[in-house]
């Protein structure tokens, strides 16, 4: 795909219609086409799902969620790993119209709180156990104070005959308590309701993480969600005969539409390894399952690479998959195609605000295509880059902010106007606050986050560059850049390295490394060798935290 023009403009083609469908009618026809086959595999819970299976257990927990009193439009949290019983709720709740509030499992009990008084939480399923957290006690702790959640159905919990008394009863109940509501609820009732759900309404909230500032529920409707996904499918050429090995978290949109929702578009089958990411229990899962689709954050795929466990033989059934959700290394995406075997892999680029993804790789494209930048608009999206400051479109090649505008873009930030109207101009367009640029054959190139752009003694620094410059070192195994205050220059840069297993560099070396390869002012100034990165329960590096503690650790002021 060449572009036409020389401004940054872009605007996909209409190669896969759009569907009028809500997600009741969207799994009805999935059942239809694949019944016995499996929809949904969870390895640590040791269960099998086909599509009618599924279905069934959907149109269940449809009918308890209306026998408990909840309506259309009412909110719905899920607090949970990744499990049969989260796509279930999924489905469940969309069939009636209710509104799916995803939470991250990691949420300590302030986060829980506030999410759930903002979204108005009536219900709420959750694990009741996740790392460290007791996330259970941390619920009936935000329980006693928000009159929004009338009950919490846990998961794990098997019998609730020694609560207290029948109002800690209703309060709290076990999965099978919530199922049995569904006798007070005929199909025919479920089906008047479920025929009158509108596949613009809003379907799901997902909340940010929230480093600037509360936390905002992007809010998507149904018809974002299932139109993207089957946008997805389509460029991966995804068949019934996939079968999809997915450690991202269902919270994200990631796990929820990229994986599960596009997954089921065609028929495919989508794996659990685990209710946590976990390189090793990824691997098996591959090798056991025949997994033919992966998908992965960077860090998914250099901590399985770089796994002692780690033959290429195991996972040879693998064709292809996504590389997202952050920047991309192109050693990395490389080594992933020779390796893993993934001669499909694709790279990406989206946000929840836009279902997610507005760009993605082609299937017929280049390695150096695939691995250097996100990809293609996808149809019926339109993109442009503009200046961050006056808002004008910049020239072919140059950087600027990336704009999204069509279909898929959100309905809004739940409660939220003021954070909407920022977000989404007059015209349409959302505004990313990512730096991107398009290069003449039409792919789109990620720079960076605008707020992540250093600037040294004048000079625009672009961390990405510097990263993937990085990760072509042999001793290099992930590379992380960013910068800091500086009192003489203005800001600095600094480098959090992970080693690959054997090697040794201290900080010296790698400044010799770099010298008369890349400028004199790329060159990081603080430099850290380190385990592991902090980072989101999705997998994304969290760059403000390692930032905070290299100005705590050097006293750093601003200029």
């Amino acid at each position: 795909m060449l572009t036409t023009n020389k401004i940054s403009y872009l605007k996909g083609d209409n190669s896969v219609p759009l569907v009028n469908s809500n997600m009741g009618d969207f799994l009805d026809q999935a059942r239809a086409v694949h019944n016995s086959k499996n929809a949904v595999v969870s390895l640590i819970q040791n269960r099998r799902l086909s599509f009618d299976e599924l279905y069934s257990a959907v149109i269940k927990a449809s009918r308890a969620l209306i026998g408990m009193g909840i309506r259309s439009g009412d909110r719905v949290g899920i607090w949970s790993t990744n499990r049969t019983e989260w796509i279930i709720i999924q489905f469940a709740a969309t069939r009636i119209g209710a509104i799916l509030v995803h939470i991250n499992p990691a949420y300590k009990e302030h986060e829980l709180e506030y999410t759930v008084n903002h979204s108005e939480c009536r219900a709420l399923f959750l694990t009741p156990k996740f790392r460290t957290h007791d996330c259970l006690n941390f619920a009936q702790s935000v329980q006693t104070r928000a009159d929004c959640l009338s009950v919490i159905v846990d998961f794990d919990l098997e019998d609730t005959s020694n609560l207290i008394n029948k109002q800690s009863a209703k309060k709290l109940m076990s999965w099978n308590d919530f199922l049995e509501f569904s006798e007070e609820v005929s199909i025919d009732q479920l089906q008047a309701i479920s025929t009158s759900i509108d596949a613009n309404s809003a379907a799901s909230i997902q909340y940010t993480s929230g480093t600037t500032g509360q936390p905002k529920g992007a809010t998507l409707s149904q018809s974002n969600m299932i139109n993207n996904a089957i946008q997805i499918g389509a460029r991966l050429e995804l068949t019934s005969a996939d079968i999809l090995c997915l450690p991202v978290p269902m919270f994200h949109c990631f796990g929820s539409v990229v994986g599960v929702i596009a997954a089921f578009a065609s028929g495919a089958s989508v794996v659990f390894p685990g209710e946590g990411f976990d390189p090793e229990q990824t691997i098996k899962a591959v090798e056991v399952e025949g997994c033919t689709v992966f998908y992965g954050v960077p860090m998914m795929y250099i901590s399985i690479l770089n796994h002692p466990s780690f033959v290429s033989e195991k996972m040879k059934t693998l064709r292809t998959g996504i590389m997202g959700a952050a920047p991309c290394p192109s050693e990395v995406f490389k080594a992933a195609i020779e390796k893993m075997h993934m001669v499909g892999l694709c790279s990406s680029y989206g946000m929840t605000e836009t279902s997610p993804m507005s760009t993605q790789c082609l299937p017929n494209q280049t390695v150096e295509q695939r691995s250097n930048t996100v990809g293609v608009v996808h149809p019926h999206v339109e993109i442009k880059i503009v200046d961050p400051v006056d808002g004008s479109i910049v020239d072919l090649g140059q950087p600027g902010e990336l704009c999204v505008r069509g279909y898929s873009v959100m309905l809004g930030y739940w409660n939220n106007p003021d954070a909407t109207n920022s977000a989404i101009d007059e015209e349409g367009w959302m505004h990313s606050g990512d730096l991107a640029q398009i290069r003449e054959d039409g792919c789109v190139c990620i720079v960076g986050r605008i707020k992540d752009m250093v600037i040294r003694a004048g000079e625009n620094i672009y961390p990405r560059e510097i990263e993937e410059f990085l990760h072509k070192l042999p001793e290099i195994a992930d590379a992380q850049v960013f910068g800091v205050p500086d009192a003489l220059y203005g800001e600095q840069l600094a480098a959090w390295i992970k080693l690959k297993p054997g090697q040794t560099l201290d900080a010296q070396g790698l400044r010799l490394l770099c010298k008369g390869q890349i400028a004199s002012y790329k060159i990081p100034h603080y430099i850290r060798f380190v385990e592991e990165y902090p980072s989101t329960t999705s997998g994304k590096v969290q760059k403000f935290k390692m930032r905070e503690m290299v100005i705590n650790e050097f006293k750093l002021q601003p200029q």
